[in-house]
């Protein structure tokens, strides 16, 4: 494995989008194509030379995605900055720098006069939660990303200026920043009152700001001092992960949950550049999910039994690409790893693919909440179109719709802004 500084290991992850297919795991490099000014800014693109792929162009998602970045970056340039200090959550036993949430599925007991303790109801998820924080994390990412995105296909600093206006203050003002730390997530009423492993799941939107960060640390307006906040905070946040109970309960889940933490924790390692839990991050890829989560077939077996089967298995699947795309290099290729029985992350994508382009084929019944919305702009599509050289994702991606407004998808979405994932 080759050894990479922080900056040049994210560098690599944002610029060196990963092409190579199973069936040709070295083939040639292609030369890289330098971008247009008008069309992208890209600092580093010499990291393209090194990522191999099979020869084919890649999407123009810096033109396909263009007015809908500038849309959510000018609307993010109005926002004023967020924070989780500005809700107190009444229930929560913790000071107000600390996150708090509610466990989605959890509901009041009808046959007990206080409601207590609260009874599961899997796949419906109660309105009366307090959701405040995770709803201010979620905005932040969305405004954060979109103004990566645009600054990375403009090159103007606003952009820049007001994502580190905004980071400063969720994460590193004394007044106003969240601890890096979920020991209150996911509560449950007469329960867990202070939390559970299952909540750390809630910071998976964080994954898109690191890769923002990185689109942006170069701008004149994205002070330094500012990103050595930042890589010291989400340093800790990864810290806390690894060595409390509640992050090693997530990380030994056998379902999404523990997908969704190693997806954070190649994210945040990546950032930080740290070498030994990306390593660990490659492991779970290659000796858990694949083996114990993964089916012959390509499909997630725990994702298939719950009330919501279709959206746990995008979800799913969005998450073990994106860990692919993450942790892949030229050295360690993800894209092409395979058991001896065939099951890979191609497989997994050949699985699904058909019930994305129509999801009445879909052999399950329907979920009991959301149906309707699914699919949208699945970036298991684009990043395994690319990895791949398969136009058919490619061109289904482009025909989903990108911006779900039912919240309930938009809070199982991690990526936002592919510009970011794949240029």
């Amino acid at each position: 494995m080759i050894k990479h500084t922080s900056l040049a290991l994210l560098t690599l992850l944002l610029l060196g989008t990963d092409r190579t297919t199973a069936a040709d795991p070295s083939p040639t490099p292609a030369s890289p194509t330098p971008a247009s000014p008008a069309t992208t800014n890209t600092p580093s693109a010499s990291f393209l030379a090194s990522i191999p792929h099979p020869g084919n162009k890649a999407p123009d998602v810096a033109a396909i995605d263009r007015n809908r970045i500038l849309k959510a970056a000018d609307a993010a340039l109005l926002l004023a900055p967020l924070s989780i200090t500005q809700t107190k959550a009444p229930a929560s036993p913790a000071g107000i720098h600390d996150y708090y949430s509610n466990g989605d599925y959890w509901w009041p007991d009808p046959s007990k006069p206080d409601g207590l303790p609260y009874i599961q109801r899997d796949g419906q998820s109660n309105p009366a939660n307090f959701s405040n924080h995770r709803v201010a994390l979620r905005k932040l990412r969305d405004a954060v990303a979109a103004l990566g995105a645009a600054y990375l296909i403009t090159g103007e600093n606003k952009y820049a200026a007001k994502a580190a206006e905004m980071l400063r203050v969720f994460f590193l003002d004394p007044e106003t920043k969240m601890n890096p730390n979920l020991q209150h997530a996911q509560t449950v009423a007469g329960a867990f009152p202070n939390g559970r492993g299952i909540g750390i799941i809630d910071t998976l939107h964080l994954i898109e700001v690191p890769v923002a960060i990185a689109a942006m640390q170069k701008s004149p307006a994205f002070p330094a001092e500012t990103v050595a906040g930042l890589k010291s905070w989400f340093h800790d946040y990864l810290d806390w992960m690894i060595t409390s109970k509640n992050g090693q309960d997530e990380a030994a889940a056998k379902n999404n949950h523990s997908v969704a933490f190693w997806l954070q924790a190649a994210v945040f390692a990546a950032f930080t550049g740290d070498q030994e839990r990306l390593a660990e991050c490659r492991r779970q890829f290659k000796e858990v999910f694949i083996p114990k989560q993964m089916a012959p077939n390509g499909s997630f077996p725990l994702e298939l039994k719950r009330t919501k089967p279709y959206a746990y298995s995008i979800f799913q699947l969005d998450n073990m690409t994106t860990l692919c795309r993450v942790l892949s290099t030229p050295e360690e290729n993800l894209w092409a790893f395979e058991l001896p029985d065939g099951r890979s992350i191609k497989k997994g994508i050949a699985y699904m693919e058909p019930y994305l382009a129509d999801k009445s084929s879909w052999p399950l019944k329907p979920d009991v909440q959301a149906w309707a919305g699914w699919p949208t702009r699945q970036p298991a599509l684009l990043l395994g179109g690319i990895a791949y050289g398969d136009p058919t994702y490619i061109e289904l991606w482009t025909k989903l719709h990108p911006d779900p407004s039912d919240e309930e998808i938009q809070r199982n979405i991690a990526i936002t802004q592919p510009i970011l994932w794949v240029q």
